[in-house]
């Protein structure tokens, strides 16, 4: 069975679980046009990842006492804008390949239209080689809001905090090296600082409520053996790494609380489709045919959270929407000790 990279994200990640798409499909004329087409076509989908990285890793500005723990699993419906559902491809910026149909219309050979993005309308694109004539497909959209309902890319995220004296509070992401399927392997590592800055301000150190700050890092790597299309040794491999540096506000009402936070994050997502890739079809193979395809995508930006968190006896309850680039709605649930 052809192996389709959206689909295998999915195994991780469930808004991908409908996709069919194969980027390989969009490796042919040329390696710049090569890159020019996954670019626009994957680059919503490395910003959305950066994005969901960041979130999940709080829940109230409060610190946990020394030898206090909690364990956090949530999930992010990261939302994608409109202007990420498609891109344009212009026929005068491609060298060995043109665009002939964008999926329902026709295109003249130096006009340019709009084509679905990773995210975009299920609707095909139709290309042309120059010189030889031969077609072929490019890659349609999943149309997540079609398939599950919102249009949104959840991303799951689990953490360990552990309280440390002094105000400090360390938390913890971790997926050691794991299969996924027989050809993919996965990691997640994240560490993130939280600290009671409200003891460091005369004045209010006494006031009823929580101020802190947080700075959080999360790295993630997955890739994938591919089934050679017109090539060999063929992969993908995609790394995410994000930071997010912000400062926190809770209040505690009965077994309510209410928190908010202000920041920034800083990722930074790549994509690679490695190994050999004949990419012109001759048959002769070219250097730069090997690894044709590196890009990537900052998702970096200011950001601000507001959100609510129930506490029954040590089982908590949360959630909180983010206004950044692509605003993000995190819901979650914990185990909450000291």
């Amino acid at each position: 069975m052809t192996k389709k990279i959206p689909t295998l994200f999915c195994l991780f990640f469930a808004s991908l679980a409908y996709a069919q798409n194969d980027l390989n499909q969009l490796i042919k004329g040329s390696v710049q046009d090569a890159n020019r087409l996954v670019d626009g076509y994957a680059s919503p989908m490395l910003k959305a990842f950066g994005y969901g990285l960041n979130q999940g890793w709080y829940n109230t500005a409060k610190n946990h006492k020394p030898l206090g723990v909690d364990l956090t699993v949530s999930v992010s419906a990261v939302y994608i804008p409109g202007e990420a559902l498609s891109y344009t491809v212009n026929n005068n910026d491609l060298q060995e390949v043109r665009l002939i149909n964008n999926g329902t219309a026709s295109v003249s050979p130096t006009g340019s239209a709009a084509v679905p993005s990773i995210f975009g309308d299920n609707v095909t694109p139709r290309y042309e080689v120059e010189g030889t004539g031969a077609q072929f497909d490019g890659a349609p959209g999943l149309d997540l809001k079609d398939e599950i309902g919102i249009q949104a890319m959840p991303v799951p995220v689990a953490n360990l905090g552990i309280g440390l004296p002094k105000g400090f509070e360390v938390k913890f992401r971790f997926v050691p090296k794991i299969s996924i399927g027989n050809d993919g392997e996965f990691d997640l590592f994240g560490v993130g600082v939280m600290h009671d800055v409200k003891q460091y301000i005369p004045g209010i150190k006494n006031l009823p409520f929580d101020l802190a700050g947080f700075v959080g890092y999360t790295r993630m790597n997955f890739n994938v053996d591919l089934d050679a299309v017109n090539g060999e040794n063929q992969r993908a491999e995609f790394s995410s790494s994000a930071t997010t540096i912000q400062a926190l506000i809770s209040k505690k009402i009965a077994v309510l609380t209410v928190y908010g936070g202000l920041g920034y994050n800083i990722a930074n997502t790549k994509l690679g489709m490695l190994g050999y890739y004949d990419v012109d079809e001759d048959g002769v193979r070219d250097p730069g045919e090997t690894d044709p395809v590196k890009i990537e995508a900052a998702s970096s930006g200011p950001r601000a959270t507001v959100g609510m968190r129930l506490k029954l006896a040590v089982f908590t309850f949360h959630g909180d929407y983010t206004l950044q680039k692509y605003n993000t709605l995190t819901v979650g649930f914990g185990i909450s000790v000291r």
